[in-house]
């Protein structure tokens, strides 16, 4: 109880001789450390906000106007053309003033009034340069004379060391298409997957559609376009996410993966240190803006970074009818599971964070305490990956006050959520890829009880110094979540390291507090619910079946030797594999982004398409093999098309989602709307993207690679697909689907993608063997990859 007495501040007594105060130097010393870094944190807020504010101005830009316009006053110019006077004619000053004193007022006013118009002009300038996009569809290596003269008015009005934030003011919103030009694209979509009769009457509900309906949705939709700052992404995130009233695992949160083929150190503690430790590290240069805004690679285009506001210290709270996102300022702790129980772990002490030694000492304490968990808290997390509703119902009713509310509220308000894990995962075993595939289901899902669900993300780190990462999906998207976890990863391995023992480097204050065990109260009826949504869960759980597997045989390099975009091409051999398996083929999902637009999120791109499925057709029909390379270039191109509207906001699928919103709220009912948002995508794909590759030496070390992640099947008869392009020869598998679905094997579809990437590179380099085919063996020694 040594804790819960440091953390009173004062204590008083009334005995007959008076009253007898009784202060706590230490706990008065810790809330003076906690308020002076609060108040620091706001500083640094208020500074960053001003400096954003006047982007891509900077704040002694305004130093230097006044400086010139005082200047050029003295020599008896006036370039104000009389606004100077005039300002000095309406100054309400005090006779005291001098006129001179007066003039000189007047002319910082007017000073400051142009420095706030030319930060305006130059903001509305690089709006306007950044809503071109014309660039991105033109020829690979090919620049035209508009695109480099654009190019450089980009870099002029883009100021000078910008911040994580100092672009929000200037991207450009999403624009909403044509009712005309969405109804054409969706028909020509669709086309491939639905027969003459379908297609049909498809069409005769699609232009009934835009001849009457379909305008009045549109003028609303407009209206929200001209108020709001994207007319998607609040609509996306509260219908798609935050009212969907079935577990949220498996279903909607996502994972990643540890390095592929090293473990940098074999304790858990040690490892849980090192990467907390960078965690924090990461939080700290994200709340100074630190982190360089990130941008379309290899160029100067900024991308949205409103989503990393909410890395840290966010939770989604269940609701009856919808749940929310809350989000906390700041956090000093974390909280960590380890079996049943839940700790609370300050990593700040004095005003400082804790070094990855004494981070890993507090582990190791937690790891060895040997305090039992409170009747009924072993389970406990099992609420958040059951049903919405009935933790909804259980949080208003057993954790609304008492002892209960202030744990949840400890772990709810936690900066993020830790678990540490009995069991071993990572590439292993006589069959690695089977370890592979139960460490992707652990950290989808776990044994349903031992992740926080609605953490903004957990980590996980196992027995044998592995760990992982599962990301709530409301609040952000995964390249979000994945650029945390690429900094965390590098700066584990490369920056702080280890002793030659496996422990984190530094010493050891042994005086730290010890974790605080969180205290429950479960009484019988909550046991109840839990026992309840566990089941839910668990079922859910054994329904996933998983493939992961890294395809060494070739990667991007020997694709882009063809001229051929490595996701085009992997996206035709996703084609290719599932009409082999299904003879048919389905809608596909693939996940783009539009963060060239403020509070940008994602677009979809329809990537079985009539040229893709015309390609596929040829192949299997025998067709010669110049035939089938000209159909598989128009099909990749026409994929890449594709892409890139989607990134620049010429999207079929969030246009007609919003509209589909607006018809919901004005009551009316569209035979239309409600056929395409009731279409199951079978096949859902998704590329995990390495954006820092300066973090990473592929070279020198290729070992260090991170396997990726991914996420479950969004149909009960479909798949999901997430893949990793790593380097020039590796390319990371995901696959999941469910065991209930007696027409999907992961395991199957995955050798069916093999045998389309060999097929496809085969076709296009039909002279060449694989050549930079690379050893099986687990490549535990450095070697080119």
């Amino acid at each position: 109880m040594a804790e819960a007495h440091q953390a009173v501040a004062f204590q008083f007594t009334v005995t007959p001789e008076g009253i007898d105060l009784q202060l706590s130097h230490q706990a008065l010393t810790e809330i003076y450390l906690s308020g002076m870094r609060s108040w620091k944190k706001r500083i640094i807020r208020l500074k960053n906000s001003v400096i954003t504010g006047v982007y891509p101005a900077s704040p002694s830009s305004w130093l230097f106007v006044v400086i010139a316009i005082l200047a050029t006053m003295y020599t008896r110019s006036d370039p104000s053309m009389g606004l100077i006077a005039k300002i000095q004619e309406h100054l309400p000053v005090s006779q005291s003033m001098s006129t001179q004193c007066q003039a000189v007022v007047s002319a910082v006013l007017f000073s400051t009034m142009l420095w706030l118009l030319l930060i305006f002009t130059m903001r509305l300038c690089l709006k306007q340069l950044l809503s071109y996009h014309r660039w991105m569809f033109e020829q690979h290596g090919k620049m035209s004379n508009t695109t480099k003269v654009w190019v450089a008015l980009v870099r002029i009005f883009s100021g000078r060391k910008p911040l994580l934030y100092s672009y929000q003011g200037s991207l450009p919103n999403l624009p909403v298409p044509t009712i005309k030009d969405t109804v054409k694209r969706y028909l020509e979509s669709v086309r491939s997957v639905m027969d003459d009769a379908q297609y049909e009457c498809m069409t005769k509900l699609a232009t009934e559609f835009e001849s009457s309906l379909g305008n009045r949705l549109q003028w609303y939709l407009k209206l929200k376009a001209l108020w709001a700052s994207n007319y998607v992404s609040d609509w996306w995130e509260e219908y798609v996410y935050l009212r969907g009233r079935g577990p949220i695992m498996v279903n909607s949160n996502y994972y990643g993966m540890d390095f592929l083929y090293v473990t940098p150190t074999p304790i858990q503690a040690a490892r849980a240190g090192n990467s907390i430790h960078a965690f924090f590290l990461y939080r700290r240069k994200l709340n100074k803006e630190e982190i360089k805004p990130s941008r379309i690679p290899g160029t100067v285009i900024p991308l949205c970074a409103a989503q990393c506001e909410r890395i840290f210290n966010t939770t989604r709270i269940p609701g009856e009818e919808t749940d929310t996102v809350q989000h906390w300022q700041d956090s000093d702790y974390i909280v960590v599971y380890h079996r049943g129980r839940y700790f609370r772990l300050r990593v700040y002490q004095a005003g400082r964070l804790l070094s990855p030694r004494e981070i890993e000492f507090q582990i190791q304490r937690i790891l060895d305490d040997p305090i039992p968990a409170c009747k009924g808290e072993t389970k406990l997390g099992a609420l958040t990956a059951g049903d919405r509703i009935p933790w909804a119902k259980a949080r208003a009713k057993y954790f609304n006050s008492g002892v209960n509310k202030r744990s949840l509220d400890c772990i709810e308000r936690a900066a993020f959520f830790v678990t540490l894990d009995d069991d071993e995962q990572g590439m292993m075993g006589d069959d690695p890829e089977a370890s592979l595939d139960c460490y992707a289901k652990s950290l989808l899902h776990g044994k349903c009880y031992d992740r926080w669900f609605d953490k903004s993300f957990s980590v996980v780190y196992y027995k044998n110094g592995k760990n992982g990462i599962n990301g709530e999906h409301s609040w952000a998207d995964a390249p979000v979540l994945a650029h945390l976890w690429e900094y965390t990863l590098a700066t584990d391995s490369f920056h702080l390291g280890y002793n030659a023992e496996g422990h984190c480097k530094g010493e050891v204050d042994s005086s730290l507090p010890r974790p605080q065990k969180l205290n429950w109260e479960i009484p019988p009826e909550c046991e109840e619910q839990i026992s309840r949504s566990l089941a839910v869960a668990q079922a859910l759980a054994d329904d996933v079946d998983f493939h992961v597997f890294p395809f060494r045989d070739f990667g991007k390099g020997k694709i882009k030797k063809c001229r051929v975009s490595p996701d085009g091409f992997i996206q035709t051999a996703l084609q290719l594999a599932y009409y082999r398996e299904r003879r048919t083929f389905c809608l596909t999902y693939e996940a783009s982004m539009t963060r060239l637009f403020r509070e940008g999120r994602t677009e979809t791109v329809r990537s079985c398409t009539n040229e893709s499925s015309a390609f596929v057709r040829a192949l299997e029909g025998g067709e010669a093999a110049d035939v089938c390379r000209r159909l598989f270039r128009t099909a990749a191109e026409k994929h890449q098309l594709l892409y890139r509207m989607a990134m620049t906001g010429a999207g079929i699928d969030r246009h007609l989602f919003c509209l589909y919103v607006v018809s919901k709220y004005l009551g009316v009912e569209s035979p239309f709307l409600n056929k395409v948002l009731s279409e199951p995508w079978r096949l859902s794909t998704s590329q995990t993207p390495v954006q820092q590759v300066e973090l990473f030496d592929m070279v020198n070390h290729p070992e260090y690679i991170s396997c990726g992640g991914g996420f479950g099947p969004v149909a009960d008869d479909g798949y999901g697909v997430s893949y990793c392009v790593l380097g020039d020869n590796l390319i990371n598998f995901h696959i999941s689907c469910k065991h209930s679905c007696p027409d999907t094997d992961a395991r199957k579809f995955g050798a069916q993608i093999r045998k389309a990437l060999h097929d496809l590179i085969q076709l296009l380099n039909p002279n060449q063997k694989d050549s930079n085919r690379t050893e099986e063996s687990n490549p535990e020694v450095k070697k080119d990859l």
